[in-house]
């Protein structure tokens, strides 16, 4: 019988390293392009209010649920669901790095947060200003630390589905936070940056300790289920867009002439979410 060979998990830590000094690279970016940039922080609040305006009363609770699938108690229970998944793959460097992940992400944004108090007053907002300290979100931080996690946890034919499911989660609690007047948009873009900053550090150092000592694990044929399933997934965002244009395609129409800002930073949030998820799918599971 043929004898197992090494799970072809990346082998190269310096394409890790390079993203995580991408990711270094656009925090700088927005953070200074939130607050010292005004034509920037402009378009910044102008998206916020596109989203702030989609909220109507019905729409509150689920939203609320929705973003608050990123507090503490169900992001530590589902952190706890994917470290299980590791050590159930015998994988214990996967395990503590998404640990590892999962705190120091937020960590880092909370510490960030007061470090890098600024005021943003909006006159629209009203009583409802947002906080001084909202500079990275840190419910957006939590989702995109899931979603990342999730993609590094699961075995190599089942990451594209993680992907794409763990883009979604992302996405979703994102234009929750932001329709609920939570965060500006940049905030959301910051924690993305943060989560994917440490995933990036914490896949190299795996990628490094699997060079040095590698791990040998039986291989599986690919799932055609798995492979097939971020088409499904986006496919049926795409739809319920689709019918969501269609049902009122006048409403639609208008609103995106009112609020173009909203149009190009809502575009911007979930190509990010996508390009991160994906990305961490491709190089988790690039062959040598």
């Amino acid at each position: 019988m043929r004898a197992p060979y090494p799970e072809r998990v990346a082998r190269r830590p310096r394409i890790a390293l390079i993203a995580a000094a991408v990711c270094v690279a656009g925090l700088l970016v927005t953070l200074v392009l939130a607050y010292f940039a005004p034509p920037f922080g402009g378009r910044d609040a102008a998206t916020l209010q596109g989203f702030v305006d989609l909220n109507r009363p019905h729409l509150t609770p689920l939203l609320n649920h929705v973003a608050h699938l990123a507090d503490p108690a169900p992001y530590a229970l589902i952190g706890f669901a994917l470290v299980l998944i590791a050590l159930l793959r015998r994988r214990g460097r996967i395990a503590l790095a998404i640990v590892v992940v999962l705190i120091c992400s937020e960590v880092m944004t909370e510490a960030l947060k007061p470090l890098l108090s600024h005021p943003r007053p909006q006159e629209w907002l009203g009583k409802g200003q947002i906080a001084a300290a909202s500079w990275p979100s840190g419910h957006s931080t939590a989702a995109m630390s899931l979603a990342l996690c999730a993609v590094i946890a699961v075995p190599a034919r089942w990451r594209p589905a993680a992907a794409a499911a763990g883009g979604l989660f992302a996405l979703a609690v994102a234009y929750a936070i932001l329709v609920l007047g939570w965060h500006f948009p940049s905030d959301v873009i910051g924690g993305y940056l943060v989560s994917a900053l440490w995933a990036a550090l914490a896949v190299a150092a795996v990628m490094r300790w699997d060079e040095l000592r590698p791990v040998r694990v039986e291989p599986k044929p690919p799932s055609a289920l798995a492979a097939g399933a971020p088409g499904v997934l986006v496919g049926a965002a795409l739809l319920g867009a689709f019918l969501i244009a269609l049902d009122r395609p006048h409403a639609v129409a208008s609103y995106a002439r009112e609020h173009p800002a909203f149009l190009l930073g809502a575009g911007t949030i979930a190509a990010l979410a996508a390009l991160l998820t994906a990305a961490a799918s491709a190089v988790t599971t690039a062959r040598r």
